[in-house]
């Protein structure tokens, strides 16, 4: 067989065709004589048109491009019709040659070129029929499906290589060509695994491709709250349990037949039972493969790519994540490139303190940086406390200062409107507190609890704004727990004079009566609570801190103080009795919303947390 280039210098093939040379019906159908030229649109047009056919035509078209001005938009329609990427390799080059000839001589049929090949970067839709009613979807069975997809690119990079201005066009027909989100797992997953291709040979595009995807991810993702995919699991998980039958294992082989073809999705026990959460995490999968493919070269960390991919994502993040309110799983992007080096992760806690302390930004940009500031320091295993302690001391100094300017103002009193990034910075504190306190301690416990103490938490627990009113009373509960039990601060007599003063929100119920409910004042979520999704919480997983409900004996242990002026050999004792190793399981975690404080668009935190009692 011949190669690509000799192939192409070679003379084409003799078939039996009609009408005259290509260059004679130009010219007629240019002087008014349309006849061979409606004859050759029907043979182009015949679905029956050989191999060979194709090749002479393409070689004659390709010396005549210079006659296919967009006059003749229409012939060049269906030229971009022909078969062509299911054809021999002969086929195949012949027509990238075409294509390579058409957009250099004529740029007005550029963007028709990009539209054929970014409409292959689904699968063929195939139609079945049903009951007289034909149903069309994406053929994943298709052998030469990845093959496909290769042809595709070497056209897209010919295109570009013959027109610089490529990429300006090429984008919004990436975004009109993005597949609604109630297509096949398999469509969605083939266009944007294609569309991260595309940013390898086009970078220019990368930044605005990763917009148009984690954009399409933000949608799937606020439209399935955690609660509704935990609820399908149990649905699902219930009546699996019911229908144990000697059929069971014909059924499971129906279902591996089902998800043949597909590189991501998986075995049925990996399936997620809710259909959007499944498409979710197919290209979860997808997009967390992408940045770990890009960061790494030969198994090794490349630092420059790693950053120059970071500064698109903390862009992407700021545009679209930022703004959005209680996203469950799309933020872990910025979670797991962060994992890759400390350095990611503290340029990203500092991105986020500097969105938190600047006035000019909008009052809720600053509490949801908050929220991810507390979030990401207690989650994220591979942030040392060192890192934690450095965090702390901005955030209490911040907050320290924030009371002392209120104390000299007029505005000194418990409002959310008018000091929440203040709330939201201590609901972070607080929280950060609840899940790294062992850590902040460990090793020596004087040295733990007099940084502890320095924080000065009853100054911030006792001032006139009054947190432990606003913020989530499950993290107040077990801030005020730990606190007491290492007499930092005595939180018990706040929480119960602001139950007494707490005054019901009365809003119309269903049926036209006033209802009592309890609201989440900040309206706070932690944007890292746990990642449910099965295949992708697979890359999370090694880097997350989880949680572990409390024991009876560290619920009695919260509530025994623990006494100054020990020996250390009694600092000793109590860390070897207290004091777990940092294996990744800490305590119980708070809820993002309780039953009492569910916000109306909340989705499932962390698991249910313990009442603390209040000590007697």
């Amino acid at each position: 067989m011949l190669g690509g280039d000799e192939y192409i210098s070679s003379p084409p093939r003799k078939t039996v065709r009609f009408g005259g040379t290509l260059a004679d019906i130009l010219l007629k159908h240019g002087k008014g004589d349309t006849a061979d030229f409606e004859l050759l649109k029907h043979q182009l047009s015949d679905p029956d048109i050989k191999d060979a056919q194709i090749i002479n035509w393409l070689h004659e078209f390709r010396a005549s491009v210079v006659y296919l001005t967009k006059e003749l938009e229409q012939l060049v329609s269906i030229l971009l019709k022909l078969p062509w990427l299911r054809r021999s390799r002969e086929v195949v080059e012949e027509y990238l040659g075409f294509l390579g000839n058409l957009v250099s001589a004529q740029t007005v049929h550029l963007r028709p070129c990009l539209r054929m090949i970014v409409s292959q970067f689904v699968p063929p839709r195939i139609t079945i029929r049903e009951d007289d009613v034909d149903i069309s979807d994406s053929d994943d069975d298709d052998e030469n499906l990845s093959e496909n997809f290769n042809t595709c690119h070497r056209a897209l990079q010919t295109v570009a290589r013959y027109v610089p201005s490529t990429p300006q066009f090429l984008m919004p027909i990436l975004v009109e060509n993005f597949p609604f989100i109630n297509k096949s797992e398999r469509t969605l997953e083939c266009y944007v695994h294609n569309l991260l291709r595309v940013t390898v040979y086009l970078p220019a595009l990368r930044l605005q491709i990763l917009e148009l995807i984690i954009e399409k991810l933000l949608k799937l993702d606020v439209s399935t709250p955690q609660q509704d995919i935990e609820d399908a699991e149990e649905a699902a998980n219930n009546s699996d349990s019911e229908k144990k039958s000697a059929e069971e294992g014909l059924f499971d082989m129906e279902e591996d037949e089902e998800g043949k073809g597909s590189s991501v999705v998986g075995s049925s026990s990996e399936r997620m039972a809710h259909p959007l959460a499944e498409r979710l995490d197919i290209l979860m999968t997808i997009l967390f493969s992408y940045i770990k493919d890009v960061c790494h070269v030969d198994g090794k960390l490349d630092i420059s790519s790693t950053k120059d991919l970071y500064r698109d994502l903390v862009s992407v993040f700021d545009k679209l994540i930022l703004p959005t309110h209680a996203s469950c799983h799309v933020q872990y992007f910025m979670f797991y490139i962060c994992s890759f080096k400390l350095g990611l992760a503290e340029a990203f806690l500092d991105h986020l303190w500097k969105k938190l302390q600047d006035p000019n930004n909008p009052s809720v940009i600053r509490q949801t940086a908050g929220s991810y500031i507390g979030s990401f320091l207690a989650r994220a295993k591979f942030i040392p406390v060192v890192t934690v302690k450095a965090c702390l001391d901005l955030l209490v100094n911040w907050m320290h200062k924030y009371i002392d300017n209120q104390d000299r103002g007029s505005n000194a009193y418990c409002d959310v409107a008018l000091h929440g990034p203040f709330y939201s910075t201590c609901q972070a504190v607080f929280y950060t507190l609840i899940f790294r306190h062992k850590q902040l301690l460990d090793g020596n416990l004087r040295k733990g609890l007099s940084y502890l103490q320095s924080l000065n938490f009853e100054r911030i627990v006792m001032c006139q704004l009054n947190p432990l009113k606003i913020c989530i009373p499950s993290v107040v509960n077990l801030f005020a727990a730990i606190t007491r039990k290492y007499q930092l601060v005595f939180c018990y007599t706040i929480i119960e004079r602001n139950n007494r003063q707490f005054i019901p929100v009365a809003r119309s119920g269903a049926g036209g009566d006033l209802v009592q409910t309890c609201t989440n004042p900040l309206d706070s979520f932690f944007p890292f609570d746990p990642y449910v999704l099965k295949r992708s919480k697979k890359t999370i997983d090694p880097f997350y801190q989880f949680w572990e409900e409390l024991s009876a004996e560290d619920l009695e242990n919260l509530k025994k103080p623990i006494k100054r002026g020990t020996s250390e050999d009694e600092d000793d004792d109590f860390l070897k009795g207290e004091t777990p190793q940092n294996d990744g399981v800490v305590g119980i975690a708070p809820n993002s919303y309780e039953s009492s404080t569910r916000s109306p668009v909340s989705s499932a935190g962390s698991p249910p947390d313990c009442y603390v009692p209040y000590p007697q």
